[in-house]
């Protein structure tokens, strides 16, 4: 059986399987299960699953020893989003070693329990699902009033109150502020990658702290020019960097952790996710001006017949919201390095009529030239909300990543909570579970 293991906040998919198995290693443990619709609450006291009840209405869920608990993905009810394990203890759950074992298949993901202290009661796992697959995230998330105070955070029914301790306990816990996510493969890369990489993420989370919006979930889309006038960006390496530091912006903002790819000019091409893991292997691959390239990563793409060598934008936009589907937000980081040579009008329409759709538009002007319509995006009157900034940087790997991460996500928090009061970003997506 192969295994692989998750550290806290990070996520993987599941096999496509209908059995999954859960155990939970650790002494003096309860274990727990709740099945959470959309709201994060149980759908009902029915769907908690404990000692003294077992299974879930239809059985999908089901205690089957002192620490183990059986799913049947199959049979969950399609309104169960999330099922959260968790466990509780008289004693705090810092003073023992404790962890989480996912069985789907021929495959066993390893959770173990992290940063856990004074808290008596905790959420180790999540059994999710996501864009049609099924997914466990390791949660180490814990509180310290104990069982009450976590099955009422999930929505369960407490009848008896225990004593009342010597100070008062509020009723729901205190969310602690969201952690750094971590993704899968970067256990994988060399201590000095892993350093850079570990930076810039901390910079990330930085500024989405104080903006107060770590712990959305956004897809993230990364658009590059690739027209014959950024040949010296491409030939300077430095369009290679920007893929490099754009990683770390997708891995906080988006569960999965990928970053989405378009390459455009008069036409575009949609490419592989870049991820932590395949980074190094992706820009040798696709950061190139000419020529045919996507073997092995991708099927064979012919930058001059299917992409071309002039700007045309309309197309590669029209494209993304296209692919926008629900409302989930998506935070599109389009480079370019010249002013949009598409019809003005029909850039100011298209961007107009995009304020309804839940797409934020950062547009990062490359090198000191002009920019166009660009420089007028934050003045277009007749929008719902405000969708698209833009910011210029004459020479982009002089920027600090503090300074440029900054403006990346100067304005994203700020349109993802007006977006979100205007009903076009589903509020699911704009905080943590808890």
């Amino acid at each position: 059986m192969t295994s692989q293991p998750l550290a806290r906040g990070q996520n993987t998919v599941l096999p496509v399987v209908d059995a999954v198995t859960i155990d939970v290693a650790g002494d003096g443990l309860d274990i727990l299960a709740f099945a959470l619709t959309a709201s994060g609450s149980v759908r009902s006291d029915d769907y908690f699953v404990f000692f003294n009840q077992p299974r879930s209405p239809e059985g999908a869920i089901t205690l089957t020893g002192p620490t183990r608990l059986s799913i049947g993905l199959g049979a969950v009810p399609v309104e169960i989003e999330r099922i959260a394990v968790a466990v509780a203890s008289e004693a705090p759950l810092g003073d023992r070693p404790m962890s989480a074992r996912i069985v789907a298949g021929g495959e066993a993901i390893d959770a173990p329990a992290q940063g856990l202290s004074t808290e008596r009661a905790a959420v180790l796992v999540e059994v999710y699902r996501r864009g049609g697959q099924w997914k466990v995230r390791c949660e180490s998330a814990g509180w310290d009033a104990g069982f009450s105070a976590l099955v009422r955070a999930m929505g369960v029914t407490v009848d008896e109150e225990p004593d009342a301790p010597a100070q008062p306990v509020p009723a729901q816990p205190v969310p602690a502020q969201p952690a750094i996510r971590m993704v899968k493969g970067e256990e994988k890369l060399s201590l000095e990658k892993r350093q850079k990489l570990d930076l810039r993420k901390e910079a990330v989370h930085r500024v989405l702290l104080t903006k107060g919006a770590a712990g959305c979930d956004a897809r993230v889309i990364l658009v590059v020019d690739k027209t014959l006038s950024m040949s010296a960006l491409y030939r300077s390496g430095a369009m290679a960097r920007v893929v490099e530091r754009m990683i770390p912006v997708a891995t906080q903002l988006y569960s999965d952790g990928n970053l989405e790819a378009y390459l455009y000019g008069k036409s575009f091409a949609k490419l592989p996710d870049v991820t932590v893991e395949n980074s190094d292997r992706w820009v040798s691959t696709y950061i190139h001006l000419r020529g045919e390239h996507g073997a092995p990563m991708g099927p064979v793409i012919d930058y001059d017949k299917q992409i071309g060598g002039v700007n045309a934008e309309l197309p590669i936009m029209s494209a993304i919201l296209d692919d926008v589907a629900g409302g989930q937000p998506v935070l599109v980081l389009f480079f370019t390095d010249g002013g949009f040579h598409s019809k003005i009008p029909k850039i100011v329409q298209l961007i107009t009529e995009a304020a309804r759709r839940p797409v934020f538009w950062q547009f990062i002007g490359l090198g000191d030239n002009n920019f166009g319509v660009l420089r007028r995006l934050d003045d277009l009157g007749g929008r719902v909300v405000d969708n698209a900034g833009f910011f210029e940087v004459p020479d982009i790997d002089r920027r600090t990543d503090a300074d440029l991460y900054a403006d990346l996500l100067g304005e994203f928090p700020d349109w993802l909570r007006a977006a979100t009061a205007a009903g076009i970003v589903d509020p699911r997506f704009t905080a943590p579970p808890r």
